[in-house]
């Protein structure tokens, strides 16, 4: 049985005294949840300012640039008793992937996310070709897990059902009708993520619409939607429920994802979600998602049918089975503890 995991992340991490908070509520969960079965350490990035969650794990280890960040990964080749989980992959983490390989360390990587298009969507035609460079060694080197089986790109490799669902998000539901639209967005505000694209479009519409966003950062000056609010990270789970409690649809912009978590969050307590055709893979088999085209016409069009079917459609959401945190950290550790084969 496997004791140690050293998580390798692209996460930048606040360091007060000792105590550590990130801004990516998976990048807090997975490791805390870990720790009940393994002894976690990870590696990640330095963060010159307070973040939104406060992490349990307490054996963390920061670097500020790529040379001290590579030093550690290269010290870990003196360690035999430890396997290695990267996060998603990036120059850091690939970078640690191609160190760790020199040495035979036994390496997971788990992928949440379509590198392929966030590469170009980020810096543009070269992106995609970069990452596959990227992608194809690693999928060499170590043991891929994935949330979606696309994003293994016909690799071999395990698939997960990441969540952050609990009890919590199942209690109390409200059931209500549409009067006027008010669309919830939880969410960095990146290129990426669509959400500039999301705003251009919503100055166009001449609807009594509002916009909530939570999840702000640095470029939410740059939204220009009048009715627009913005709320940073929300932490405390009690709060963050209440932001889905209050608007009637959720709204996720994106031009990529893998498996969102604020989706599973807003179908969890019956909200209609709204997607574009860009990410209409994550639908499967899961009831009140819409996927419309980026542009005015088809959005109203959505919109109004959610309104005049409201009631109907949070009857179908009630049939959905969603994936909850307790099992998907279950099966994860049985990946890497090599009880799943």
């Amino acid at each position: 049985m496997i004791k140690k995991i050293v998580i390798v992340s692209n996460e930048k991490f606040y360091d007060s005294d000792g105590n550590f908070s990130c801004d990516n509520i998976a990048e807090k969960s997975l490791p805390d949840e870990l720790k009940k079965k393994f002894q976690i350490e990870i590696i990640g990035r330095k963060s010159k300012f307070k973040r939104a969650h406060n992490l349990e794990t307490k054996k963390i280890e920061t670097y500020t640039n790529i040379f001290s960040y590579i030093q550690k990964i290269f010290d870990e080749r003196k360690d035999n008793n430890s396997i290695y989980l990267v996060l998603s992959i990036s120059p850091f983490t690939f970078l640690s992937v191609f160190i760790l390989s020199l040495f035979k360390k036994k390496i997971f990587t788990y992928l949440r996310s379509n590198g392929y298009e966030e590469y170009k969507k980020i810096i543009g035609s070269i992106g995609p070709k970069i990452y596959n460079l990227m992608f194809n060694y690693t999928a060499k080197k170590s043991i891929l897990i994935s949330c979606r089986k696309h994003i293994l790109m016909k690799k071999k490799g395990f698939v997960v059902e990441p969540s952050e669902l609990d009890d919590n998000w199942l209690r109390n539901i409200s059931e209500k009708n549409i009067k006027d639209f008010k669309l919830l967005y939880v969410g960095r505000v990146k290129v990426e993520k669509g959400v500039f694209s999301l705003d251009n479009l919503l100055q166009s519409l001449n609807e009594n619409l509002s916009l909530t966003i939570v999840g702000s950062d640095k470029n939410h000056k740059k939204l220009k939607y009048k009715n627009t609010k913005i709320y940073p990270i929300e932490k405390d789970q009690k709060k963050l429920i209440n932001f889905y409690d209050e608007c009637n649809i959720f709204i996720l912009p994106s031009f990529t994802e893998g498996h969102p978590m604020a989706l599973l969050e807003a179908l969890s307590r019956l909200r209609p979600v709204i997607i574009f055709k860009d990410i209409e893979h994550i639908i499967g088999e899961k009831k009140g998602i819409f996927a419309v085209e980026r542009n005015e016409k088809s959005l109203l069009k959505i919109l109004y049918f959610i309104r005049e079917n409201y009631n109907s459609i949070q009857q179908e959401m009630k049939k959905n089975i969603l994936p909850n945190k307790k099992d998907f950290i279950n099966n994860l550790s049985k990946i890497v503890s090599g009880e799943i084969f």
